[in-house]
């Protein structure tokens, strides 16, 4: 017993020097030590994470690139890059995904989806196996039933109307956004429009998910401790509530006499034609992954544009008198619901969708990739083969090198200018390359049915027009507590 009384002391001081020694060699000797960045970062990666439980990830990022340049320190590790170059350099290249990819292998370690796949040549494997149902011609095969999801989402703005009440848009657009998944991927909502409430608490769980999966990916050594094939059984995590909804949804479809060639039978399709490339595990997390992320993105979306349209009301106007002119002089969006093919003759609408979608994107986290062998060279700089590089949409979308001095204010006519070609490459709220998010086309369907239909028939107000919403940027962005009276358009 004295020994050890002896011993312990010396081995703590020596896990003290050791810690004291790799934070110096980190923040002083590092090949990336004279890259600029918070101190902290220097040396651990407390400062992102820090960050990202505040909230403010994306908005801070903003601020260091626009203070130190194109290339950001933000962990002993990962440098955050804005240049011009960098879309190109790292997320059009096949370059690893960095280990915190790996935290959205959901609900634990036995479900790969492409999301979560680092080898590229893997991923793009997976990836093949399930794009079919992703395809725009696919996808518009179930717009009537994505319509009747939305004709529902106006009943209650209807009711809304009636009563005077004010409306909590962006409740019932993140219901919106999941029953259409629901639609889409199992031929069934999931019956939040229904209720007209979070059923079962799935939506705050997910938003419990949202924050996990923002900073779970850099602790993987605990991230298997709590994402286990026990762990997912008890449920006991947001994850496993989340797979166990999306596994109730997707027995319901097999059991489903009426279910359409949704995107779930195209993957079907996929395992029965080729068992040697994937499994039913597979189907699995890609349906896990889909209802996840799918629907915040979308609400994301629609707040965004009803948001930065209540404050430039002449935008809605101009929205408005596209739509009207589009009715009168060419027999378009006449539907209940704006068919999709009418919305996209809309070159204003679609316009404000990709201003909002540029100001205030539903991807706050950076996109991570490694370094390949030999290094890589972006601009005059080169990083080490290992150097984790990552590209934030938030600090691409507000670089003013790009977009010009006024990148921060919404202003929509940007996208009709014909210098846009130039600059629209550098959009990228869905990813860039074989790695973007293969639901972009369904969230494009979205927006722009919605969008177009409010707009249309519908005037909307803050109850405090001078009220800001509020949000935190995990994983992604989802606003809230901005309240609205709805009335419907008299003229």
């Amino acid at each position: 017993m004295e020994t050890l009384l002896f011993t312990w002391p010396a081995v703590a001081v020596q896990i003290l020097i050791a810690t004291f020694s790799i934070c110096v060699w980190r923040r002083y000797l590092s090949p990336l030590a004279d890259i600029p960045g918070p101190f902290v970062a220097s040396f651990s990666r407390w400062w992102h994470v820090r960050r990202i439980l505040i909230g403010d990830q994306n908005v801070q990022l903003v601020q260091l690139h626009a203070k130190h340049g194109h290339f950001v320190r933000i962990a002993h590790n990962e440098i955050s890059v804005s240049h011009p170059d960098g879309i190109k350099q790292i997320l059009l290249q096949p370059l690893w995904k960095a280990k915190w990819y790996e935290l959205l292998q959901l609900p634990d370690y036995r479900y790969k989806a492409p999301m979560s796949t680092l080898d590229p040549r893997k991923k793009a494997e997976r990836s093949r196996n399930l794009a079919t149902g992703y395809t725009l011609s696919s996808l518009l095969k179930s717009e009537d039933a994505v319509s009747r999801t939305i004709e529902m989402l106006l009943g209650w703005l209807d009711k809304h109307a009636a009563s005077g009440e004010s409306m909590h848009l962006d409740k019932f657009f993140t219901y919106t956004a999941f029953d259409v998944v629901g639609e889409v991927v199992f031929s069934k909502q999931f019956g939040f429009l229904k209720e007209g409430e979070d059923i079962g608490n799935s939506i705050s769980n997910s938003l419990a998910l949202n924050a996990y999966a923002a900073v779970g990916g850099f602790f993987q050594p605990w991230n298997m401790i709590v994402a286990n094939p026990f762990v997912t059984w008890l449920q006991v995590m947001p994850m496993g509530h989340l797979f166990n909804t999306t596994m109730i949804a997707i027995n319901e479809r097999e059991r489903n006499p009426d279910a359409r060639f949704d995107i779930a039978a195209h993957w079907f399709k996929m395992l029965k034609q080729h068992p040697e490339r994937m499994v039913l595990r597979d189907i699995h997390a890609q349906a896990t992954t889909s209802v996840g992320a799918g629907a915040d993105t979308v609400s994301c979306g629609l707040q965004a544009f009803v948001y930065h349209m209540l404050r430039h009301p002449t935008a809605w106007g101009r929205v408005r008198a596209e739509i009207d002119a589009a009715r009168r002089e060419k027999g378009l969006c006449g539907d209940r619901i704006v068919a999709f093919d009418d919305a996209q003759q809309l070159p204003y609408l679609q316009a404000c969708i990709k201003e909002a979608l540029r100001v205030f994107g539903p991807v706050p986290m950076g996109l991570p990739r490694v370094a390949p062998p030999g290094g890589l060279t972006i601009g005059d700089r080169t990083f080490p083969a290992g150097t984790i590089l990552s590209i934030n949409p938030w600090v691409m979308h507000h670089s003013t090198e790009i977009w010009g001095p006024d990148a921060a204010k919404f202003k929509p006519d940007r996208w009709l200018s014909e210098s846009i070609t130039a600059v629209e490459k550098y959009w990228i709220p869905f990813g860039a390359g074989y790695n973007s998010c293969p639901g972009q086309n369904l969230t494009k369907i979205e927006l722009s049915k919605i969008l177009a239909t409010l707009v249309r028939d519908y005037d909307i107000r803050q109850v405090d027009k001078e009220q800001e919403w509020k949000y935190k940027a995990y994983f992604t962005v989802v606003p809230h507590s901005w309240p609205c009276y709805i009335e419907k358009r008299k003229d």
